[in-house]
């Protein structure tokens, strides 16, 4: 796959991985997120290993009435000539569902990989900012 269509294809699947949160919609989540995919969360460092386990936090974070809507900006994409992996460096913000208003906010980096099923997360490293 050239460098073009692999960071078409990474910003599509971020752009549906960002629609779900909004949604609210774990199961779209699931199969963005690679089998044994790590985040490692911006404010607490918390590490939540696993699709099953992310999946889970998100489900509990989308049953919160007062819960946050995040969004991830892509603002590049780095891929790698001798594996099917990429990084994608951006920022994030979580802001209130029914006000709009940012509540935090900083920088991520994820790293990609090229499956059968299409371009997975298999890491995302987050910090906070704001």
């Amino acid at each position: 796959m050239s460098e073009k269509t692999s960071e078409l294809a990474i910003r599509s699947r971020r752009a549906q991985f960002n629609r779900a949160i909004e949604d609210g919609d774990a199961s779209a989540i699931g199969p963005i997120l690679a089998r044994d995919c790590v985040m490692l969360t911006g404010t607490d460092s918390a590490v939540i290993a696993g699709r099953l386990a992310q999946v889970k936090v998100w489900k509990r974070d989308f049953a919160s009435a007062a819960r946050l809507v995040y969004v991830r900006r892509c603002e590049r994409i780095e891929t790698s000539q001798v594996e099917p992996i990429a990084l994608e460096y951006g920022h994030w913000e979580g802001r209130a569902r029914e006000g709009k208003v940012g509540a935090a906010s900083g920088s991520y980096v994820a790293k990609w990989r090229e499956t059968r099923e299409g371009w997975v997360i298999e890491a995302e490293l987050f910090l906070t900012l704001a």
